[in-house]
């Protein structure tokens, strides 16, 4: 009786352990929701449009630099090179997932890939690391003190995004590509058909036609011809929009972090261009509140006109398959990499991380990237119904995860 009670304490334990920090990020996307409604009006589009350019473009950068570049050195990136084998297994695994889902479900033309990626793409960078830091600040939590926890949690984050940027624009940009109509505006099957207008432009209507070498004459030289592969290259790999901020914070931190001789000089407490460093944390710690507070006001508009177009059936199967389908799958990967001894032996954080990237809802860059491509009010919609959910679903999981782990 005794032993069942102490169980049963200690099941309560984690629940209010997994539970609070979901609390607290709902309590923060709350007050956003509420400077954003027309009530109050202080957080507009416009305002919540440059809230999330400054975290993208600076804060978050800062926080990615200073936390992994103190964590990581040459040793352990040998160490953590499962954290972007993982996020590349969880794109396949969900998309599979994805795939099943769209068979059964048969989504509207044309959003059978759309299904697919809204299911197959989580969250891997923004939403780890808000629940990473209210986790760690619990003085209770099982991973130590908040220090320890909440750099080795943003170190292991921050190393797997550049992983995931790179997976977003190349494979979620090809996969949200527009049907043969070049419009996701179909409409009662009257379809309207764009043909190419060859005699008004010599490369027909689709700007993604750029011919393998520039037609070279006798007087063009070698240089001209490397230019020119080197410029159709940063076309077809979509360069600029993969090289982002985080992602540069995220290789230089890399870079420095693991050169000893660039690392005294900047991470370490006693270095002469420390100062660098902290102030990219003190411009961090500003990141999580803003991101909050940018995600709840964008939800004050709810799911908008995208619903109607998917239907009820497809947003329910995108939902189910997102967050009850992906995360069992991603526990079962995460346990074999552990039983074949891929993972660093008794680092529960680590496994935790790993374990969160196959939970977390579908990713908000790639409701960006399905803006760039015809389909962001579907986009919007989906994330807006996978968010709300994902409050629950996220809760059950990480109280499962926190029993495995401990």
């Amino acid at each position: 009786m005794e032993f069942l009670l102490q169980g049963g304490e200690s099941l309560i334990g984690t629940i209010r352990i997994a539970v609070l920090p979901i609390a607290k990020v709902f309590t923060i996307c709350f007050m956003g929701f509420l400077m954003a409604s027309k009530y109050v009006n202080i957080l507009p589009a416009n305002g919540r449009k440059l809230l999330d350019g400054l975290v993208f473009s600076l804060l978050l950068p800062c926080l990615m630099f200073s936390q992994l570049g103190q964590a990581i050195t040459f040793e352990k990136l040998l160490q953590w090179w499962f954290i972007p084998v993982n996020v590349v297994i969880a794109t396949i695994s969900g998309s599979i997932i994805g795939l099943i889902v769209a068979t059964i479900v048969r989504p509207p033309y044309p959003y059978f890939k759309f299904t697919i990626i809204q299911i197959g793409i989580g969250n891997i960078g923004n939403v780890p690391l808000v629940l990473i830091a209210a986790l760690c600040r619990d003085k209770e939590n099982p991973f130590g003190d908040y220090e320890k926890c909440s750099r080795d949690g943003n170190a292991y984050i921050s190393f797997g995004q550049w992983v995931g940027a790179i997976v977003v624009y190349t494979y979620v940009f090809h996969m949200l590509a527009p049907p043969r109509e070049g419009t996701f505006d179909v409409q009662d099957g009257n379809i309207h058909i764009k043909t190419p207008n060859k005699d008004s432009h010599p490369m027909g209507s689709s700007t993604e036609k750029v011919p393998l070498l520039t037609t070279a004459g006798p007087s063009s030289s070698t240089e001209e011809k490397s230019k020119s592969f080197f410029k159709l290259l940063y076309e077809k790999l979509k360069l600029k929009q993969i090289i982002q901020p985080p992602i540069i914070a995220s290789i230089l931190a890399i870079i420095i972090g693991c050169v000893p001789v660039l690392r005294r000089l900047i991470f370490t407490s006693d270095a002469p261009f420390y100062f660098f460093t902290d102030s990219c944390l003190i411009l961090g710690d500003a990141m999580i509140p803003c991101i909050l507070l940018a995600l709840g006001g964008n939800l004050v508009n709810g799911p908008g006109t995208g619903s109607a177009k998917l239907g009820l059936k497809t947003t329910a199967a995108i939902i189910f398959g997102r967050l009850l389908l992906v995360p069992p799958t991603g526990l079962s990967i995460v346990m074999l990499a552990d039983k074949l001894g891929f993972l660093p032996p008794d680092d529960k954080m680590f496994r935790f991380v790993l374990l969160l990237q196959h939970t977390m809802p579908t990713s908000v860059l790639s409701g960006a990237v399905a803006n760039l491509r015809g389909c962001g009010k579907e986009a919007a919609s989906i994330l807006f119904w996978v968010h709300i959910f994902a409050v629950f679903s996220m809760a059950g999981w990480i109280t499962l995860y926190l029993n495995i782990l401990f």
